[in-house]
């Protein structure tokens, strides 16, 4: 469900920006040089997880100069919400990660669940290796059961939005970060 233009509005208004435009695009090309370097000769299979991580998979994949396959699956903790709930498949990864060298893209890294239930998956599906590059990691005082091998930005422990994140449905297509006013 979305919600209505000028309620968006107003949250964009009121919010706080925490990464312009550029610095993340300085980030992103960050990213994509550590990644270049560290899967290079490895022709790995990258997953993509909708819907968050389609603006940072969207801009990375033409900064990688190396072969790669390329999927996708859609897994979700929050929905419009605010806050995670219930894992929800609504793509699991294939059996094509088997014995293969997977990346797996996410827009954030929050408290850790979901990247670690799709390494688990793709690990038990037969994978050789699993790496996750993330846009951004949320710092904040809980241990999060996995980490990811390479990240763009860290962010404080606020709700977060733009660049792929979205805020109740919306503002995931903002080229720069925001964060709620607390």
């Amino acid at each position: 469900m979305s919600i209505p233009v000028q309620r968006s509005r107003d949250i964009l208004q009121q919010a706080e920006l925490l990464y312009s435009a550029e610095q993340v695009q300085a980030s992103l090309h960050k990213v994509a040089q550590q990644i270049n370097s560290a899967l290079a000769d490895m022709h790995p299979l990258v997953l993509s997880v909708m819907g968050g991580a389609v603006v940072f998979s969207g801009q990375l994949l033409p900064l990688l100069d190396f072969s790669l396959d390329f999927d996708y699956v859609h897994v979700s903790r929050y929905g419009d919400a605010r806050q995670g709930g219930q894992m929800h498949w609504k793509v699991e990864p294939h059996e094509n990660v088997r014995n293969r060298v997977v990346l797996v893209l996410d827009d954030i890294l929050d408290e850790g669940h979901t990247l670690a239930a799709l390494h688990q998956r793709v690990m038990k599906l037969g994978a050789k290796k699993c790496y996750s590059a993330v846009f951004a990691d949320k710092l904040h005082d809980k241990p999060k059961p996995i980490y990811a091998d390479f990240v763009g930005v860290e962010l404080p422990n606020r709700f977060v939005f733009g660049y792929g994140m979205d805020i109740e449905g919306a503002w995931r297509n903002l080229p720069a970060i925001y964060a709620v006013k607390a």
